[in-house]
Formats: structure tokens, C-alpha cells, sequence
């Protein structure tokens, strides 16, 4: 039996975590833990983070998208990413799955975007920043994690909100950080 602030009809049990099975099973389970990325045993949003920096590399060279393109590219990811935690969060059982790392991915887009042009070590300042930002949750993460909890819509809008929390953290600590 499910507590009572989790009871839900369309809410299944929790399950054990995600594997390569149920990565395949639905499509966005395949968006929502970041294609195969959130799969990592080990720091998953970190994983999901560097998978996000080498996708952004290899997208910039294959396409060379252009600013604007670049911004209808992220949106559709905030987006696409909403609607793939709802399904994953509800079919996993639980309401912030660490797997679901397309929040992740849809975050630091926006943040290598915005800091470009930048070399290696900027790039590594961001990843570093951002990491942090959304791993410890200070201040404004924090808050805005606990915003919207739960499942369907609003939960999944938690689950992206947070980490553009921390992007927007980071791009204010790096936009100060040129200032001086």
C-alpha cells in the first residue's frame, strides 16, 4: 500500500532502478534518462551533464546551428523533456527519479549557449558550476526543488524547474565573474 501523499491510480509502485529494458521500453523513457546517459550507475546527473557537453560539441560541429536555432533547440528540449519525465516519473513510481537526467541536459544546454564562445577551461568552469548548482541545491535550488513536487504535469515541471534554477545561478556567477 502506497503512503497517502503518493496514493495515485496512475501511479505504480516504485520500481527498481531503471535499466537498459526499460530505457527501451517507451520513447521517452529514452528522452527522459538522457539516452542511456541517466543509466549511470554512478552520479547519473553528472553523467547526464557530460553527455549534455559532448552532444552541444558534436550538434555545434555537424550543424553549426545558429544562435536563434540554438534557442528553438533548447526550448523543444524543455519541453520534450517535461513531457518524458511525467511518463518516466509515473512509470518508474517515483516522483524525481535521479535517472531522469534530460533536465540536466536541457539546463546546461542552455548555459554552454549563452557562455559562448568559450574555450575548454570556460566550458569546465560552466560543467563545474553547474554541477555544483544542482547537486547541493543552495539557496535558490533548493526552493525552487521543492516548488512542485509529485507526479504527472506540475512534478515533471519540478523535475525540469530546479535546473534551470541552477543554470540561471550559474550564468549569473559567470557573468559576475567577467564583470570583474
Amino acid at each position: 500500500m502506497q503512503p497517502a501523499d503518493t496514493a495515485d491510480a496512475n501511479v505504480p509502485p516504485a520500481t527498481q532502478r531503471a535499466g537498459a529494458r526499460f530505457l527501451l521500453r517507451h520513447l521517452a523513457h529514452f528522452v527522459a534518462l538522457g539516452f542511456g546517459s541517466g543509466l549511470s550507475p554512478a552520479a547519473p546527473g553528472t553523467a547526464g551533464t557530460l553527455w549534455a557537453w559532448v552532444a552541444f560539441l558534436c550538434i555545434g560541429f555537424a550543424f553549426e546551428p545558429t544562435a536563434g536555432q540554438w534557442g528553438v533547440i533548447i526550448a523543444l528540449t524543455f519541453g520534450l523533456g517535461w513531457w518524458a519525465s511525467a511518463v518516466t516519473a509515473r512509470h518508474m513510481g517515483v516522483a524525481d527519479p535521479g535517472q531522469i537526467v534530460i533536465d540536466e541536459i536541457a539546463a546546461f544546454w542552455l548555459v554552454l549557449w549563452l557562455t559562448m564562445p568559450t574555450g575548454f577551461w570556460g566550458q569546465l568552469a560552466a560543467f563545474i558550476l553547474f554541477r555544483y548548482f544542482d547537486a547541493a541545491k543552495p539557496g535558490p535550488v533548493a526552493w525552487a526543488d521543492q516548488l512542485f513536487k509529485g507526479f504527472g504535469w506540475r512534478g515533471a515541471f519540478g523535475i525540469m524547474w530546479d535546473d534551470l534554477v541552477a543554470a540561471a545561478c550559474t550564468l549569473l556567477v559567470i557573468a559576475l565573474w567577467r564583470f570583474w
